[in-house]
């Protein structure tokens, strides 16, 4: 099969994040055992979802992963101009949701495998394809967890997000939580016998957006746009009528922290500010909704260069978005963020990626898997 056919297959599996993944895992499975490759399903404690691993070549020889997440976003908005998880081939563009964010990634590593299997590698190419990317890498800590069990400590970790096939170094990290606070309804008659969570919340909203002008303050990294660390409120939401007190209100909120920055310390003062209610007697629930460290990795770095030799282009120093290769990096592996298609097409109405993408793609793989056979 080749690669356009491999994404039309990947792209038909509804695979949104946070559902049940047991159909392309299986598929995948199947694909790559049918080559004589040695695969891991490693279920996730969600029980309806797993991560794959596979490996080329020798497990017990240092090489190098191949990562990418099998989830997409829903593609519930209107205005697709034809089915989503049905691909759409249109002169050198391929449509259909996941194309780019990063099934795109998964059929070139799928198409190229055939070919590395015959290859004879000294170092193996690992395959970690994982789940619920999208909801704030979810499912690659299960996956990392028992790697030590899957292979020798890997050489270093490509993760192929959409960047037009240009090494890139760092990204910010992140990380997110939801507050709930519980108040007392009555009518609105009479707030002073009720207690108005809405109004709790604002006390928590002002430090929000406090701790977020600080922030523009420093400290700086100049590779990043902003070149700070940020925190935003997304969500808020609360009360049932006018005339009701209203007893909930939820907020949720995130921060993306440069590389020396722990993102979850910079929610920190929120949190402190929303658990100070409870003193007033509101409920407060502070729930995390996802967490992943920031990936710097050096401009000399041994991954760095190789990825800029085998690729042809200069590494970039930093993206705003954020992947699963801080993670690799904080479980002692390099990493770095390599992939076709472009992230400003992610997420979108009639996403697509370029055959061309895929093919360069393809290569920049097989290109790697002459580096390993001559290890």
């Amino acid at each position: 099969m080749d690669t356009v056919e491999i994404l039309a297959r990947l792209v038909a599996f509804q695979s949104v994040v946070g559902t049940p993944n047991a159909a392309i895992v299986d598929w995948i499975r199947t694909y790559l055992e049918g080559l004589d490759i040695h695969v891991t399903v490693l279920p996730g404690p969600e029980g309806d979802r797993s991560n794959l691993f596979a490996t080329i070549g020798p497990r017990d020889v240092a090489g190098y992963v191949l990562s990418g997440h099998m989830d997409v976003v829903p593609a519930a908005q209107p205005n697709w101009s034809s089915e989503p998880f049905t691909l759409r081939r249109e002169t050198g563009r391929l449509y259909g949701r996941g194309t780019t964010d990063m099934k795109g990634f998964l059929a070139a590593a799928l198409a190229a495998a055939p070919e590395l299997a015959r290859a004879n590698l000294s170092r193996p190419i690992h395959l970690a394809f994982s789940y619920d990317e999208e909801a704030g890498c979810r499912g690659v800590p299960h996956l990392l967890a028992r790697l030590k069990e899957l292979c020798a400590h890997p050489l270093g970790a490509i993760i192929g997000e959409p960047s037009r096939m240009q090494a890139v170094r760092a990204h910010k990290g992140k990380a997110a939580a939801r507050v709930t606070i519980g108040g007392r309804a009555g009518h609105s008659s009479r707030p002073d016998i009720a207690l108005n969570a809405i109004h709790a919340m604002s006390k928590v909203l002002n430090t929000a957006v406090d701790e977020a002008q600080k922030l523009t303050r420093g400290p700086f990294d100049l590779v990043f746009e902003p070149p700070y660390s940020t925190l935003q409120v997304g969500i808020i939401s609360g009360g049932l009528a006018l005339n009701i007190v209203p007893d909930n209100c939820r907020l949720e909120l995130e921060a993306r922290g440069i590389a020396n920055a722990k993102p979850e310390e910079l929610l920190a003062p929120v949190r402190r500010s929303a658990e100070i209610l409870t003193q007033q007697g509101f409920s407060v629930e502070w729930t995390p909704l996802s967490v992943y460290p920031a990936l710097s990795l050096a401009k000399e770095a041994l991954l760095a260069t190789l990825l800029e030799e085998i690729t042809g282009r200069p590494s970039l120093a930093a993206v705003s978005y954020g992947t699963e290769a801080g993670l690799y990096q904080a479980a002692g592996i390099d990493a770095i963020i390599c992939g076709p298609g472009d992230i400003d097409r992610a997420h979108k109405p009639d996403e697509y990626i370029l055959e061309d993408e895929l093919d360069e793609c393809r290569r920049t793989i097989l290109a790697l898997a002459m580096r390993c056979a001559r290890a």
